[in-house]
C-alpha cells in the first residue's frame, strides 16, 4: 500500500511529496517549500511552493480545531470540491480553480490567490471595492436561479440536493446559529462579562425571539429551495481589484434560498461596526453601509429580471408568484442575518471585526449594538425588504442603545454609602 493510500493527517514534511504524486505542477526535480497556515475552525491549509509557482492543498480534518472531541465528516471535503465545480458553470471566474479532489486523504489542491486579499482582513485595513455588491448579488442571484425548481428540470434538482446533502456541516449550524446563542444549551458561548446581563435578559429570557429563531430554524431544515455556499461571509471572498473569487465551501448543501444574501449582508455589518468602534473616516463607513443596500436592492432587481428570462415551469409563471417567492427569499435573508450577528457575536465561533477591536469599552459597544441588530432583523424580518431598510436598521439600534445607555442611572446606596450604577 502507497503512502496516502490511506487517510491520515498530514503534516507539512507530507504535503510536497502529496503534491508531486497527484499533480505534475512542479518539475520533478524542483525544490519545494511548504507551510500550514489555516486559522479556520475544521480544517487544515497548506501552501507548496516551487521556483516560480505554489498551490494550495486544503485537507480536511475529521474533528474542528475548536473541540477535537467534536466529530465531523471528512466528506466535506467532497462536498467542497463538488460545489466549486458547479459554481465555474453558473459563476464563471468566480470561484477558486480546483487542480484535483482526492477521495481518500479528503484533500483538495487549489490555485493559490495569495496575490488577492481577503475581504475581511481587506475591509479591516479600510480598503474599498466599487463593484463588490455588484459582483456578490449576481454571485448569489445566478446561483439561486440555475439550481432552483423554477428553471431546473425537477428529477435533476432532486439529484442535484442528493449529491450535496451534508448532514454534519448542516449540524454544527443548526447548533452554533440556531439554538446555542438562544439558550448556551451546550456551555460552549463566549460573552464579554461586561454584556453577560444583557445577554441572558435580551436573548436567553426573550421568549418572542425563541420562537422567531424556532422558525426560522426549521426553514433551515426543511426547505431544499437551491444550492448555497452555507457560510457565505467576508472571510469566504478572496478580492483583487475588480475581481471576487469565492471559496471554502465545505458548508454547502440545499437550503433556504434567502440564507446566502442574509448572511453576507450580516459579515458586512460586523466590518461597519469595527470601523464605528476604531474611529474609521465617516466615508468608509457609509461605504460598507452602502455596499450593504446596494447588495440587497441589486439582488432584488436582478431576481425580476432573472424571472422573467429563466423561469420555465408553468405554474411558477403563474400571476404574483414571482413576488411571492420574492418576499419570501428577502424574509429569509432578513431572518438570516439577523441569526447570524448574533451566533459570531457571542457564539463560540467568534469574528475577527468584534473580537480585534483594541479598546474593551468600545467592543463592549460594538457587540451590543450587533446584538440590538441582530434582534431587530430577526423579529422584523418580515418587514424589512430594501437596502434602505437595512441602514435604517442600523440608525434605530445606534440610536437604542444609545438611549439604554443614558437610561443608565446613579442612586446613593445608603447602606454602602457609595455611587453604584444600575
Amino acid at each position: 500500500m502507497g503512502r496516502f493510500d490511506s487517510y491520515f493527517l498530514m503534516a507539512t514534511g507530507d504535503v510536497p511529496d502529496y503534491v508531486r504524486l497527484k499533480t505534475d505542477i512542479f518539475a520533478k526535480d524542483e525544490a519545494l517549500h511548504c507551510v500550514e497556515f489555516g486559522d479556520g475552525n475544521v480544517n487544515f491549509i497548506f501552501r507548496v511552493s516551487g521556483k516560480n509557482k505554489s498551490v494550495i492543498i486544503k485537507q480536511a480534518g475529521n474533528a474542528t480545531r475548536l473541540d477535537n472531541t467534536w466529530k465531523i465528516s471528512t466528506d466535506r471535503g467532497r462536498i467542497e470540491a463538488e460545489y466549486l465545480s458547479v459554481q465555474e458553470k453558473l459563476n464563471p471566474g468566480k470561484t477558486v480553480k480546483i487542480y484535483h479532489y482526492d477521495t481518500v486523504m479528503c484533500a483538495i489542491i487549489m490555485e493559490d490567490l495569495s496575490d488577492y486579499d481577503v475581504l475581511r482582513k481587506a475591509l479591516l485595513k479600510r480598503k474599498t471595492f466599487p463593484h463588490l455588491a455588484d459582483h456578490i448579488s449576481e454571485y448569489i442571484v445566478n446561483s439561486f436561479f440555475l439550481t432552483s425548481d423554477i428553471t431546473v428540470n425537477h428529477e435533476e434538482k432532486k439529484a442535484l440536493v442528493k449529491q450535496f446533502i451534508n448532514p454534519p456541516m448542516c449540524d454544527i449550524m443548526e447548533k452554533l446559529i440556531y439554538t446555542e446563542p438562544y439558550n448556551d444549551i451546550y456551555n460552549r458561548n463566549r460573552i464579554l462579562p461586561q454584556n453577560i446581563c444583557f445577554v441572558q435578559e435580551e436573548f436567553y429570557g426573550d421568549s418572542a425571539l425563541h420562537l422567531e429563531a424556532a422558525k426560522l430554524k426549521f426553514e433551515y431544515l426543511n426547505s431544499a429551495e437551491s444550492l448555497i455556499h452555507g457560510d457565505l461571509h467576508t472571510s469566504s471572498f478572496f478580492v483583487r481589484g475588480d475581481e471576487i473569487k469565492v471559496f471554502d465551501t465545505e458548508f454547502a448543501f440545499f437550503g433556504p434560498a434567502g440564507y446566502d444574501l442574509g448572511d453576507i449582508v450580516a459579515h458586512l455589518f460586523f466590518a461597519w461596526a469595527n470601523a464605528d468602534a476604531e474611529f474609521a473616516s465617516d466615508t468608509f463607513k457609509d461605504y460598507v453601509l452602502n455596499t450593504i443596500a446596494d447588495i440587497i436592492d441589486m439582488f432584488i432587481k436582478k431576481f425580476k429580471v432573472r424571472f422573467s428570462e429563466y423561469a420555465n415551469d408553468v405554474m411558477a409563471k403563474a400571476s404574483g408568484f414571482a413576488d411571492w417567492y420574492l418576499e419570501k427569499i428577502l424574509s429569509t435573508a432578513a431572518g438570516s442575518c439577523g441569526l447570524e450577528l448574533a451566533r459570531r457575536t457571542i457564539g463560540m465561533s467568534y469574528v475577527e471585526d468584534l473580537v480585534g477591536i483594541k479598546d474593551e469599552s468600545r467592543r463592549e459597544r460594538a457587540e451590543r449594538l450587533m446584538l440590538r441588530l441582530s434582534k431587530y432583523f430577526t423579529l422584523n424580518r418580515k418587514k424589512i425588504r430594501t437596502g434602505e431598510d437595512y441602514i435604517s436598521a442600523v440608525k434605530h439600534t445606534v440610536f437604542e442603545e444609545d438611549v439604554w445607555k443614558r437610561g443608565k442611572r446613579f442612586y446613593n446606596d445608603t447602606v454602602n454609602d457609595k455611587i453604584v450604577m444600575v
